[in-house]
């Protein structure tokens, strides 16, 4: 009998197409039953003999991975990549796949939410309000700041072509590759990390992560920027070291910042007692449109494994070759 282990929740909630694809090919199924975000000893005990995971953000490591004896397919739902250990999975002939297209519209626009926030002090006056105090704050507007973007790819693309509806505020960028024809709708100043760190009013991340981009944004970052800059994080915990970023912000640097990622999930941290620190709960994709394509493409992906089919969603080489340089 093929068996999928669904890992990620919620997973067919706001549209049953993905368990329905599964149902009419005859495919048995799990859901995550603890309903949260497994713990690696968690799904190691849980992996048994399914034969595919549709997965989400849990640790799927080698010891869960000697735990999968039947174990052929990890059918990723989403993007990132830093919680599979491709390597091992490559070693044991188990293919990935994922489903980097996606999310992206969604996670863009999360972001430009959490800039309009940040620069009109949104989430504060909230607060402000539900406690009974009554304070109508100054703000700015986007097209009268200066917005640094590192990550010009699939996501940090989507949000510099819709910040062009909004004026035409000054934008430095940085990329690895950088795309000169990323939007043709904004003058983009492609500059390297520290003139974003020092100039921009706004920065917003947008970076995979790997060896190279773990714990880039620290201390000495933090207080490199204007102190009432503004911070942003809708890519990977870990890229902001956030106890740095704590800190920074408990010293009275920085105007605030936005959290939607964090190293360790569900997230308990400092951050979580600081007012000017908007944190939203790793829901960047979590659109219903893009949540459900997400669903469906992980599901068709299992599908036509099952079917003797060619896969569609296989990662690409280069994603191993990021963990080979050792994240």
């Amino acid at each position: 009998m093929s068996k999928v282990l669904i890992t990620t929740v919620p997973f067919g909630d706001k549209n049953r197409l993905p368990l329905e694809l599964l149902e009419s090919a005859g495919i048995e199924y799990l859901i995550n039953p603890l309903g949260r975000k497994l713990k690696e000893d968690e799904l190691a005990g849980m992996v048994g003999d399914f034969d595919v995971l549709v997965a989400g953000t849990e640790p799927i490591t080698a010891r869960v991975m000697e735990h999968a004896r039947n174990l052929k397919l990890i059918s990723r739902v989403g993007i990132g990549l830093d919680s599979v250990d491709l390597l091992e999975a490559e070693r044991r002939g188990i293919q990935v796949s994922y489903t980097p297209d996606a999310p992206a519209p969604a996670v863009a626009e999360l972001t430009i939410g959490l800039m309009l926030s940040l620069l009109r002090n949104v989430h504060a006056a909230n607060l402000q309000m539900h406690k009974g105090e009554w304070c109508r704050h100054f703000g700015r507007r986007i097209p009268e700041v200066t917005i640094g973007i590192i990550g010009t790819g699939r996501i940090g693309g989507r949000v510099l072509r819709r910040l062009s509806a909004f004026g035409s505020p000054r934008v430095l960028v940085n990329d690895l590759y950088p795309d000169q024809k990323v939007t043709t709708e904004l003058k983009l100043e492609w500059v390297g990390k520290e003139t974003i760190y020092r100039e921009a009013d706004l920065i917003s991340l947008h970076v995979p992560l790997t060896a190279h981009t773990k714990n880039m944004v620290r201390k000495e970052h933090l207080l490199m920027m204007k102190s009432d800059a503004l911070v942003i994080n809708t890519s990977r915990g870990g890229i902001i070291n956030e106890q740095d970023l704590a800190e920074v912000l408990l010293g009275g640097h920085l105007g605030g910042a936005a959290i939607d990622v964090f190293e360790h999930e569900p997230y308990s941290g400092k951050l979580a007692g600081i007012d000017r620190c908007l944190l939203t709960c790793h829901m960047g994709s979590m659109s219903v449109d893009c949540r459900t394509r997400m669903e469906i493409e992980a599901t068709e992906e299992a599908v036509r494994y099952f079917t003797g089919r060619s896969l569609q969603g296989l990662v690409p080489k280069e994603e191993y070759d990021v963990q080979r340089e050792g994240l």
